[in-house]
């Protein structure tokens, strides 16, 4: 009686809650967002998790769940030796884009991602190595980007290695990247050599361009020079015309009367002479100066003569 009346009812309420706490721990899991599982039942895979939430499972060590990274995983690898369909060897560094795309297949093929990462380091190789085969070096470096094929060979390599990933293991290989590309010193001076000629040939490309351009704006400033030239001709040659007709005016009325027009002329000698400033001693009979002398002196010339 004395030991049912020391029961503590806090004790018992702390008691259960871990009891609860552990029951909950065995049959109750979690998967978080980037996540996917397999549920195993005796050690076969029996359930396939892709969402994240709370799920029930049996306790261990009926039922186990596995864990994997959905999210995408990148591998690179180390440096490899490939050659090219010209001969030339080079070495590569490939990034390759991966994630689990079957759970299920995944587990049952590879079960981690160590073993997972080796498979793909050997299938990329592989492909790579054949891939690039197929290919000339100045397909992979080059100054004229339209003779390059980086991104047509980097396709092939993902694609071959994503069908044989996916129907194999479970993976899906979303991109493959050439990350580094290295040269042997005979192969560097052969890229060198092949770049200068190259340079060389874009060179005269511009050079010819630029000849043919200046040879097109000099036709043109010629053909421009001829027909200001012929305009100019045709507006001197309207302009003596018109000069002509006024002066032929003149010149009926000067042959009208004569000694009009040696008096104008006369007067235009004259004029121009006195507009300078300058000293003239000439005899006063010498023309235009008799214009001072008047009609006597007219006179007196007719009597000498």
């Amino acid at each position: 009686m004395e030991k049912f009346k020391s029961w503590n009812p806090y004790t018992f309420s702390l008691g259960f809650i871990i009891f609860a706490l552990l029951i909950l721990y065995l049959i109750a899991f979690q998967i978080h967002v980037g996540e996917m599982a397999i549920v195993t039942t005796f050690g076969n895979p029996t359930r396939e998790i892709m969402e994240p939430g709370l799920y029930w499972k049996a306790p261990t060590p009926i039922q186990k769940v596995d864990r994997f990274d959905a999210k995408i995983q990148v591998l690179e690898s180390k440096m490899e030796e490939s050659f090219t369909r010209d001969g030339k060897n080079i070495i590569l560094i490939t990034s390759t884009f991966w994630r689990i795309n079957d759970p299920l297949k995944f587990f049952r093929s590879v079960g981690y991602k160590d073993e997972a990462e080796r498979k793909l380091v050997s299938i990329v190789r592989n492909y790579e190595q054949g891939i690039i085969g197929t290919y000339n070096l100045f397909e992979l470096i080059n100054t004229d980007e339209t003779k390059l094929k980086l991104d047509e060979i980097q396709n092939k390599i993902r694609e071959s290695c994503s069908q044989e990933a996916e129907e194999i293991y479970g993976i899906e290989v979303l991109e493959v990247v050439l990350k580094r590309m290295q040269f042997p010193q005979e192969v560097t001076r052969d890229v060198f050599e092949r770049m200068q000629r190259e340079r060389e040939r874009i060179a005269e490309t511009y050079l010819a361009e630029g000849e043919g351009m200046a040879s097109d704006i000099k036709a043109k400033a010629d053909a421009e020079k001829e027909k200001i030239l012929a305009q100019a001709k045709a507006e001197a040659k309207r302009i003596k015309g018109e000069g002509d007709a006024e002066a032929a005016q003149y010149y009926k009325v000067f042959s009208e009367n004569e000694e009009l027009a040696i008096f104008l002329r006369k007067l235009e000698s004259l004029e121009m002479t006195l507009a300078k400033n300058a000293t003239v001693i000439l005899d006063y009979r010498t023309t235009p100066y008799d214009l001072f002398l008047g009609k006597d002196f007219e006179g007196d010339k007719e009597n000498n003569k």
